[in-house]
Order: C-alpha cells, then sequence, then structure tokens
C-alpha cells in the first residue's frame, strides 16, 4: 500500500508544504471539508445502491397548482420544447 511507504521525513514534508499553501488557519477549514466532501460522497453511493423512493409508476396521478403548471409551460417555450396552445 502506498501509504505504508509515505513515513517518517517524507510525511512530514509534505505536511509542512500543504501548511504552507494553506496557511495553519486554513487547516481544520480543509480538514472539515475533506471529511464532509467524504462522507456526501459515501452517502451518495450507498443511495445509488439502494434507492429509497420507488420509481414512479404510469398510473400515478400527479397534480400541480395552476402557477406551478403555468411555470412548466413557461420553462418549456423558453427552452423551444412546447408549442403555444391553440385555441
Amino acid at each position: 500500500m502506498i501509504l505504508a511507504e509515505i513515513l517518517g521525513p517524507d510525511m512530514l514534508i509534505i505536511l509542512a508544504i500543504v501548511a504552507l499553501l494553506f496557511g495553519s488557519k486554513q487547516l481544520p477549514k480543509l480538514a472539515r471539508s475533506l471529511g464532509s466532501a467524504k462522507s456526501e460522497f459515501e452517502k451518495g453511493i450507498r443511495a445509488g445502491e439502494h434507492p429509497e423512493e420507488p420509481a414512479a409508476t404510469d398510473d400515478e396521478q400527479v397534480t400541480l397548482t395552476r402557477a406551478e403548471l403555468d411555470a412548466k409551460i413557461a420553462e418549456a417555450r423558453a427552452a423551444g420544447k412546447a408549442r403555444p396552445p391553440t385555441s
């Protein structure tokens, strides 16, 4: 394993370079962000393996308010996906 090969003075040199690049005040923030990114990544992997929500079926009824429907139509028209309704 590569981690076993990086011991002693090599690790100290790497830590010194990281401290110089980020500064001593930024190191805790960097460590927290790396930890949270790792946990979010693992959570995403677990969610991909076991989806919590079942897929929507064709007979499932979906309701929208008039404002939501108007917003969806406006988005579709802006994207060029829908034609204006004919009367």
